[in-house]
């Protein structure tokens, strides 16, 4: 059967070529389901109480990415017992884990419908959390880049960056959770805090250990990114440079990594990010990022979906080149 680092670029091309199709439940759908149903159950026990908010919501969270991280490493050992439809079954659910293509094509419907205001402002609506209502065409666009500099690594390079720890876990102790339980593991983490991860309610209680969570198992992929994209772009050689000024810059932003990712894109594309966004509790002052540059314009939004692609190229060449003899996990 395939080798684990052949299964990680099967799975790319897969995403790349398929999507997400919408005709049957998808796992991080089953984990929205999931992580309503305990919040639920979280919140009837614990009230208004923040210390039982911060319990009910850790063992949310201990359930959610034990249990996604369990689901993939029986299907990684289906995969070993039963190669043929077992290994199908693992490339799909790794691909299930990466929104390459969904990203990609989410934002350009966004792109290709200016300039019909109204029908970019419903587009947009499904991809971003600021208020749409209003936008006139440069904050579509801005919205637009800002959204596809954060979700190229919690969407693509992240779960990527884990699923190929898994393949190198994998092959070299065999038996132990590879590519699919990682990448689940972070998905879970990720879904957590799309759903919880907000300031506000008895989600500033409840939604701390999967938020705190998400930032450390994205906290490498945002600095490897912010590293290898710089290679991308005319002036490779200040690759470190552009490191060290994408973290410089993103430190400002209230997450982690959001802000470093939105930099590096904004460095590497040569565009400015960041400015007031409103949102459904108000008006969000977001750190303004490369202001020596202009705002994007559809140009600009294209070359950072074409830098994301290029740099999944260059991640997976240089994880095949380094891993071509692994194999012996998932035999």
């Amino acid at each position: 059967m395939p080798t684990p680092a052949l299964m990680v670029v099967l799975a790319c091309g897969l995403d790349r070529v398929v999507g997400d199709p919408t005709s049957f439940p998808h796992p991080v759908r089953v984990m929205g389901w999931t992580i309503q149903a305990l919040r639920n159950l979280c919140e009837a026990w614990a009230g208004d109480i923040p210390w039982k908010l911060r319990l009910g919501g850790g063992a949310l969270t201990l359930v959610l990415t034990l249990g996604s991280g369990l689901a993939g490493w029986l299907i990684e050992e289906l995969a070993r017992t039963w190669p043929g439809p077992g290994s199908i079954l693992l490339v799909v659910g790794m691909a299930s884990a990466l929104a390459g293509r969904s990203l990609e094509r989410a934002v350009r419907d966004v792109s290709r419908a200016l300039p019909d205001l109204p029908l970019a402002r419903a587009r947009l609506a499904w991809i971003v959390g600021r208020e749409v209502e209003g936008l006139p065409e440069a904050e579509i666009l801005r919205a637009a880049a800002e959204t596809t500099a954060e979700n190229a690594v919690d969407g693509l390079f992240a779960p990527l960056f884990w699923m190929m720890v898994g393949a190198v876990v994998a092959g070299r102790w065999p038996g132990a959770p590879g590519p699919l339980a990682l990448a689940w593991i972070f998905k879970a983490s990720s879904t957590l805090d799309s759903m919880l991860g907000y300031r506000r309610g008895r989600l500033r209680w409840l939604g701390t250990a999967g938020a705190r969570l998400d930032d450390v198992l994205t906290w490498i992929p945002t600095r490897l990114v912010a590293l290898t994209l710089p290679l991308l772009t005319p002036t490779p050689w200040n690759a470190l440079s552009m490191w060290r000024e994408a973290t410089r810059q993103g430190a400002s932003d209230p997450s982690p990594n959001a802000g470093v990712s939105q930099a590096a894109y904004a460095l590497a594309a040569r565009v400015r990010l960041g400015g007031a966004n409103r949102y459904a509790d108000g008006w969000r002052e977001k750190p303004v990022l490369c202001p020596e540059f202009s705002p994007p314009t559809q140009r600009e939004v294209d070359t950072m979906l074409s830098l994301t692609w290029k740099l999944e190229g260059v991640w997976l060449l240089v994880f095949v080149a380094l891993n071509p003899p692994l194999g012996a996990g998932l035999q």
